[in-house]
């Protein structure tokens, strides 16, 4: 009798609460298809207080790799046996992944993802850009790093609670030159690149923020992502900024780093941007 052909299927999936809208299984299929890796990815809807029981029980009957989203991204960083040092800066994991002894290891490829797509897809320089992040909660936490290593000129976090921000920037201060604010208490002057991590385009909202923070040569970005423009984005085209974009790159430029943490191969991206938002790259 040979070997049963679905015992050399890896597992993989991604975990969250609610997590019925994730693109992950689309997306890591075709990453599994171009570069001809035997794996299986499935949905898993868990509430937090299942979290710790169901991926446990996931690595222990063979499971290879699981992406986690919101919001379980926290309790992820403490399942872990080890993190790498990007996910130790963000305190927060958004890629599991089996080692060879059996230990678990905790990465966060969202800051990776995102700067993969501004500065490859997007083509953006950062370096020496006036940079504007809006919002201070996890999905901040993950960009931070990544962002200053690129050295821009100076990084603003603002936050409707500016104790907020300014306790993220604080803590990534020796790093580049970071500082936390209100939204009542941004520099007036327009920024370079503008990047909205609120949830409020989750909600149809946009940070209520001055239009003084936009001019004719920023750009601006929204890690959400969807069918249309953002109400942020479209605010900010309305003021005159001179690009926007969806965040769908950073997703599957942090997808393909997952990819690469678990099988070793690197996928290329832009087919699959391309059958996700067709003629948008």
């Amino acid at each position: 009798m040979g070997a049963d052909p679905q015992a050399e299927v890896d597992s993989y999936g991604v975990i969250g609460h609610p997590v019925a809208q994730s693109r992950s299984p689309f997306i890591h299929g075709l990453f599994a298809k171009q570069t001809g890796q035997r794996m299986v990815y499935r949905l898993f809807d868990v509430t937090p207080d299942d979290f710790l029981n169901h991926v446990t029980g996931f690595f222990a009957g063979g499971g290879r790799g699981l992406n986690v989203t919101v919001p379980h991204k926290p309790a992820a960083a403490n399942f872990a046996s080890t993190l790498t040092p990007r996910a130790e800066q963000a305190r927060a994991v958004n890629t599991l992944a089996l080692q060879a002894d059996g230990s678990v290891l905790g990465d966060n490829t969202d800051g990776v993802g995102l700067v993969r797509d501004l500065t490859i897809n997007l083509g953006l320089v950062v370096t020496g850009l006036r940079l504007l992040i809006l919002g201070a909660g996890g999905a901040t936490r993950g960009i931070v790093a990544p962002l200053l290593d690129l050295t821009p000129a100076e990084m603003l976090i603002a936050n409707r609670n500016g104790d907020r921000a300014r306790v993220i920037a604080a803590s990534f201060a020796d790093l580049g030159p970071v500082k936390g604010c209100g939204f009542d208490e941004i520099d007036a002057r327009p920024w370079d690149l503008v990047i909205n991590a609120t949830a409020a385009s989750l909600a149809g909202a946009r940070p209520e923020v001055s239009p003084t923070i936009i001019g004719p040569h920023t750009v601006c970005y929204d890690l959400a992502y969807g069918r249309e423009p953002t109400p942020f984005l479209n605010w900010a085209l309305a003021e005159g900024a001179s690009a926007a974009h969806l965040g769908w790159g950073m997703l599957v430029e942090q997808a393909a780093e997952s990819f690469y943490l678990w099988r070793g191969v690197r996928p290329d991206t832009r087919p699959v941007l391309e059958v996700l938002v067709p003629g948008t790259r």
